[in-house]
């Protein structure tokens, strides 16, 4: 019996490590057709299509976003900026908030608690926020507006302090006050240390917020200076597209424009330095997302 339990757990095994393989090759196949079109020639793409290698081998859709390559790492900067910035402030409030909101000894924690996830159902709209940062907050083109909406996401709060009270017990921050800590220091000796999967899992929520956002750009900043990577980029692709199409008109523009080449360019301009992050959160991310939502 104990023989032929192992030999269905074997079986098993490889059947779990034939579909996770086959998944994993139909998650990278559109990845890797991106890689491959961004150094296809123009003209060969649209006339083959994709295909996992390059028909014929060309830089033409980097060399066209690249014409200009100090607007390029000045968008680059701005994003980069943004992004650490936001992250580590974001982390730094949100990590705060969860710790307060899931102590008992709090008194309005509920309060606060329904307040944070009532945001998650109603709205101020679109108009209120933009008059706010514009009229009152007097934040247009500056890095603050670019940092500031995003710093506390009320998911996050809630996944955190969700996270905070299963990961630390209650009986580990009273030994603590015994000894004579203080709040601050129990939040940042011992929450944070025993949070670090919860942190890399918010952190990489806010990380990847920042690095995709586009709308702040286009509602608040008129100085191209100060545009972020996905604005830009998006600026780019739509004045190419413009240009290629008065050249469908019969307008001269001196040459063929690689708009298909120039857009799988830049996804991988725009995904490429975030998918390198990745990697190094992956192993607290499952732990953190599966942890802080389950136990509530």
């Amino acid at each position: 019996m104990k023989i032929k339990e192992e030999k269905y757990s074997g079986l098993f095994k490889w059947i779990a490590y034939a579909v996770v393989t086959f998944s994993t090759i139909l998650c990278l196949l559109p990845f890797l057709l991106i890689i491959s079109a961004s150094f296809t020639r123009n003209d060969t793409l649209v006339r083959e299509g994709y295909r996992l290698w390059p028909g014929k081998l060309s830089f033409e859709g980097y060399e066209m976003i690249f014409k200009f390559p100090d607007q390029v790492l000045r968008a680059y900067g701005v994003t980069s900026l943004t992004t650490i910035a936001g992250t580590l402030l974001g982390l730094f409030f949100i990590t705060m908030a969860g710790y307060v909101l899931q102590r008992k000894d709090f008194r309005y924690r509920n309060v606060f608690a329904f307040i944070i996830y009532f945001t998650t159902l109603f709205g101020g709209g679109l108009v209120p926020w933009y008059i706010l940062f514009t009229k009152y907050l007097k934040l247009t083109n500056t890095y603050t507006v670019l940092i500031f909406p995003g710093l506390m996401t009320p998911f996050l709060i809630i996944l955190m302090k969700n996270f905070i009270r299963s990961a630390v017990p209650e009986e580990v921050t009273e030994s603590a006050k015994i000894d004579g800590a203080g709040d601050f220091r129990i939040y940042s000796r011992i929450v944070l240390q025993l949070s670090m999967p919860g942190i890399a899992t918010v952190g990489l929520f806010l990380a990847l917020g920042y690095w995709n956002d586009w709308l702040l750009s286009s509602l608040f900043i008129n100085h191209a200076d100060l545009y972020q990577l996905q604005y830009y980029l998006y600026n780019v692709i739509n004045t190419v597209s413009f240009m290629a199409s008065m050249g469908g008109n019969g307008v001269s523009l001196g040459g063929d424009i690689p708009t298909e080449t120039m857009k799988m360019s830049m996804a991988i301009i725009a995904t490429g330095p975030i998918l390198l992050l990745y990697p190094f959160v992956q192993r607290y991310f499952v732990k953190g997302l599966t942890i802080g939502a389950v136990k509530g």
